[in-house]
């Protein structure tokens, strides 16, 4: 079992920035690609960013390019996901997830999630 623990979220104007954070427990931390996703009232679970193992390699969602970052330390067994310049439409609750799977497209799909936090919500207000 992987326990994930979000962090950061919160009430922030347009323009302004957060930085969430995720504490994973359990498992070694660096055996699992890591994402967030959002989900907005009425709305599907949908990708952020994800993160590879080692770091290397970083997915984003075409819309959030250049304005949201994620980052990991595997040494404080922890995810980040760094959003500047956000937008009312980026109100949503924030999901950290963990993945085992060694294909991108298991990172980024609900699907290929194995582990889930209980979410942070971050609303922007215009």
């Amino acid at each position: 079992q992987v326990q994930l623990v979000e962090s950061g979220g919160g009430l922030v104007q347009a323009g302004g920035s957060l930085r969430l954070s995720c504490a994973a427990s359990g498992r070694t931390f660096s055996n699992y690609a890591m994402a967030w996703f959002q989900q907005a009232p009425g709305k599907e679970r949908d990708i952020v960013a994800a993160i590879s193992r080692n770091g290397n390699t970083t997915y984003y969602a075409d819309s959030l390019k250049g304005r949201f970052t994620i980052s990991r330390d595997n040494a404080e067994n922890t995810v980040y996901l760094q959003m500047n310049n956000l937008k009312p439409e980026d109100t949503a609750v924030y999901y950290c997830a963990a993945s085992s799977s060694e294909r991108r497209a298991g990172w980024v799909h609900p699907s290929g999630i194995n582990y889930w936090g209980k979410g942070t919500l971050v609303t922007v207000s215009s």
